[in-house]
């Protein structure tokens, strides 16, 4: 049973597929699977730095990881309908009772989470550069929003102290822009102009605390990101879509599959 596991998971191969090798059908490959029982490897507790986030897979439900990226190794998983920062703090504590150490943490810049813990918070600057994006796009027709995004391209390759300078020459520069205000006619209601360039920029200032956290522990060598979870998540979404036409309760064991081996 395992060597048919393996076959469907790491092996890529299809319930067809691996039936033509046994010589059964494809619905006594379906009932070997349903039984199967994910195999644990369990680490000895130790000091750890946790990268966690969640992906989605369409929209059907999440599955939030805790991984050690020193140790290349996932600690912890859950599937959940959606995230919420009370599952990222039971995850946290989870590893907690079981011995793991935490010392530092890194994930993306939902709101409440970078501030929910007891131990230093390095939000990912990947998740921030794409928040700016996402308000003024890779390529943003404003002048300002074109040295902001010039500006985000140097984020990974210097310190708190320059990047902040530069984003308060950016304000000095723009400021005044970013107060235009555009009145209804009919209502006689106003709105700022550039409210998507509004966003991005005091997302940057929200979240400048918490992007170089990092850099203040060099002795914990926190990652700048969580794109080690980004592959993981990446490399099982590629595996999945092999696997296309499984229901949930059969994606499920794959993922778990694949997590325990990342």
């Amino acid at each position: 049973m395992r060597e048919i596991w393996k076959e469907f998971t790491h092996g890529k191969q299809t319930h067809a597929q691996i039936a033509q090798t046994y010589g059964h059908s494809t619905k006594w490959v379906q009932r070997h699977l349903k039984g199967i029982e994910i195999e644990k490897k369990e680490l000895a507790p130790d000091e750890v730095v946790i990268v966690m986030d969640t992906t989605y897979f369409k929209r059907l439900f999440g599955v939030m990881v805790w991984r050690c990226p020193h140790r290349k190794q996932n600690l912890l998983w859950k599937f959940l309908p959606y995230e919420t920062i009370g599952a990222y703090k039971d995850g946290i504590e989870k590893l907690e009772a079981r011995g793991w150490k935490v010392r530092a943490i890194v994930c993306d810049g939902r709101r409440g989470l970078l501030q929910g813990f007891s131990v230093p918070v390095q939000m990912c600057q990947f998740h921030q550069a794409m928040i700016v994006t996402r308000y003024v796009t890779r390529r943003p027709k404003l002048d300002a929003g074109q040295d902001l995004q010039s500006l985000m391209r140097h984020l990974p390759d210097v310190g708190e102290a320059q990047f902040t300078h530069w984003l308060e020459l950016w304000y000095d520069k723009w400021g005044e822009f970013l107060k235009e205000r555009t009145i209804d006619e009919i209502t006689g209601r106003w709105h700022y102009t550039h409210r998507r360039l509004r966003s991005a920029y005091y997302s940057m200032k929200r979240n400048l605390p918490h992007l170089f956290v990092y850099l203040r522990y060099p002795d914990l060598n926190i990652p700048n990101t969580s794109n080690s979870l980004e592959g993981i998540f990446t490399h099982i979404k590629k595996n999945m879509r092999l696997h296309g036409g499984l229901r949930i309760h059969q994606k499920q064991p794959m993922i778990e599959e694949f997590l325990r081996s990342q």
